[in-house]
């Protein structure tokens, strides 16, 4: 069974950082590029970063670009989202996606599946 599981959300005061835990199950995830995206209340879902199998390429959203940083540890099944000099406007449900394209962004934010449940991010004072 495919399974995606988003961790490390929280609250988290202005200026601060977390780190995202993706990990999956049920696949190979080195076959995979994975993608992260979030959703906040009243909004459209937007993708903020993607990493490409074997970590051969990244791509980060403007919104974001500078701040956070994608990784993948295919031995731990796990893609991390590194964020610091969080804002308010970073507040969403942040999830994770897989897709079968080479390069992550091959196909702009299309392509994504296998949907974790979400992680929540709250960036408040």
């Amino acid at each position: 069974q495919v399974q995606l599981v988003e961790s490390g959300g929280g609250l988290v005061q202005p200026g601060g950082s977390l780190r995202l835990s993706c990990a999956a199950s049920g696949f190979t995830p080195g076959q995979w590029s994975v993608g992260w995206f979030r959703q906040a209340p009243g909004k459209e879902r937007e993708g903020v970063s993607c990493i490409s199998k074997s970590a051969r390429g990244t791509y980060y959203a403007d919104s974001v670009k500078g701040r956070v940083t994608i990784s993948r540890d295919d031995a731990k099944s796990t893609v991390y989202l590194q964020m610091s000099s969080l804002k308010p406007d970073d507040t969403a449900v942040y999830y994770c996606a897989r897709n079968p394209a080479y390069y992550c962004f091959a196909n702009g934010w299309r392509g994504y599946g296998s949907w974790g449940q979400g992680t929540q991010v709250t960036v408040s004072s």
